[in-house]
Order: C-alpha cells, then structure tokens, then sequence
C-alpha cells in the first residue's frame, strides 16, 4: 500500500499524526479550534474562541482517523503557535471523478507556479495570502500528479500578516514528501520506476 513520508523539523511543527493520548494534545485543540474559527468566520457565524469542547473532542478523535488513514494523511502545527498555522498532506487515487472536480476549480486556482520536490517531480505551488473573500483565510496548496495519485499539500494561517514569514518552512515541508510503498519480502513489484529528474 502506498503511504507518505515528510521530513518535518522538530524545532518547528508537532505532528498531529501519530500524537495519540495527551502527547500534542494541546497543539492539536488549539489548531484545530483555529480552522473550526475559520469555518465559523467564512460561513458568516458568530466566532467561537478556542473551538470549545467540539474542538477537544475533535483532537481526541483525529489521531485515531489519521491513523486508520494509514499514512496517506499527515498533519503538523506550527510548534511556538499552533494557532496560527495548519499543514496537511494527503495522498489520494486519481479517479476520474477527482480529475473532473479538479478541472472545473475556481479561476484562481489557475494561477499557480511550479514547484519542485527532488522525490515526487514538479509539481504546482499556489499561494493565496490575500484571497478574494476576505472571510477566507491565507493558504497554500502544493499539488503532484503521480499518475495514479495526486499528492497535495495544504497550508492554511490564521493571519494575513504572517502568513509571508511562515511560508518557507512549508515549502521546506513540501520539499521533503514522498510516496512509499510497503512491499512483502519476497514480492517483486510489477511497476518499472524512474526518478523525476
């Protein structure tokens, strides 16, 4: 089964994947009441400091849907502020239906530059520090097409001004993921690989 790997500096993002119990616990409810913040915000609802008790029960449950995931979603959050910045990967097949809703994306989605990992290729960066809707907060989606997979990078920031002085250790996050398959010993996988240079 395909998986991903990042390499994620310690010094800078805690890993909500994998952080079962109380290790991370209050990184993972303060990131999490930020992005509920940001739903709230976008939908036009009153705000909800924190997320309250859905954003604790949220960061008990998301460990454990993370896991069953089985390394096809990553998460981290900034370490000195988990509140301000939420990283996701995901690994996803490439169905037809995928391909099609990734097609009729908004026209701003079209204004992406190309972005280079030495392990999956090039890919396409966008970076929206200040969106349109002034309720949507600034993100960044990192996005390659294995073939058979897309493998995404999203990155969203709880504040505008901010958003430029935490962006590069994203990139520096995205620079290091790759897909890894789990292959039995004795078994001969049937898929001639090349590098992307």
């Amino acid at each position: 089964m395909s998986r991903l790997q990042a390499d994620a500096p310690a010094d800078l993002w805690v890993p909500v994947t994998g952080s079962l119990g109380f290790r991370g616990r209050r990184h993972r409810k303060a990131a999490i009441g930020m992005l509920l913040s940001q739903a709230h915000r976008a939908t036009g609802a009153a705000p909800r400091p924190g997320g309250g008790a859905f954003a604790w029960i949220l960061s008990q449950a998301a460990p454990l849907l993370m896991r069953r995931a089985g390394g096809r979603v990553l998460v981290w959050v900034w370490k000195s502020d988990p509140e301000l910045l939420v990283v996701m990967a995901q690994l996803q097949q490439a169905t037809s239906q995928l391909r099609a809703a990734r097609a009729m994306m908004p026209m701003e989605y079209d204004d992406t530059e190309s972005f280079r990992d030495p392990h999956l290729g090039v890919g396409e960066k966008l970076a929206m520090p200040l969106p349109t809707d002034p309720k949507t907060p600034p993100f960044a989606t990192y996005t390659w097409d294995t073939g058979s997979h897309f493998v995404t990078v999203t990155a969203v920031c709880a504040d505008r001004e901010r958003f430029g002085t935490v962006i590069g250790a994203v990139d520096d996050i995205a620079r290091t993921l790759r897909v890894v398959d789990d292959l039995q010993v004795g078994e001969a996988p049937t898929v001639l690989r090349i590098d992307p240079a």
